[in-house]
Formats: C-alpha cells, sequence, structure tokens
C-alpha cells in the first residue's frame, strides 16, 4: 500500500508558503525578531531617566524601529533614538516622537 506522499508534501509546501516573507509582511522569524527589538528598546527606555518611556510607541518592522508619541524636549526626542539605534538587530529608526507644546 503507498502513502500519499504527493498529496503531503503539497500541504508542507503551502504551510511554509505562509511563513514566507514579502515587502509587506514579515516572515514568522522576522516577526519575533522584531518584537524582541521593540522589547528591548523599551526596557531601555524605561532604564532611562531622560526618556518618559510611557510617552513613546515603539514598533518594529524588519529591524526598522518606527518611534511615535509625544515628549517635553528635544533631548528626550533624540535621546530615546540614540537608545533605539543602540539595540542590536536595529537597522534604521524612524524618529515620528512630537514635542509638546505649551497652551
Amino acid at each position: 500500500m503507498k502513502r500519499p506522499v504527493l498529496p503531503a508534501l503539497a500541504l508542507l509546501a503551502l504551510a511554509f508558503a505562509g511563513c514566507a516573507a514579502t515587502p509587506t509582511k514579515e516572515s514568522t522569524g522576522e516577526y519575533l525578531d522584531g518584537a524582541a527589538i521593540t522589547t528591548k528598546v523599551k526596557t531601555a527606555h524605561v532604564r532611562d531617566p531622560l526618556v518618559k518611556a510611557f510617552d513613546i510607541n515603539v514598533e518594529t518592522f524588519k529591524g526598522i524601529v518606527q518611534l511615535a508619541g509625544f515628549v517635553d524636549t528635544a533631548e528626550q526626542k533624540a535621546r530615546a533614538e540614540e537608545l533605539a539605534r543602540a539595540v542590536p538587530g536595529v537597522t534604521d529608526v524612524k524618529n515620528a516622537i512630537m514635542l509638546k507644546t505649551a497652551k
């Protein structure tokens, strides 16, 4: 009795295709790497006395870190970016942090 090898191989190929990266989608491994980078950046922000970590959002896609949110000073904005760039695996930082304005 022969086993249905061809259908099993086709299913396996489809399963791996679902994990493949595209220009707009990360592979499973890239997603996990990005989550680890995001965690490391957030940890660096929390540990730094200058950066207000809870006012900054961090997202990572294929090694590129996106920073967004609001800070009080340009120094805080620059420091948040500096900390993100120092994390291993970060290939670039897009700093969209904005300065709070006085009313």
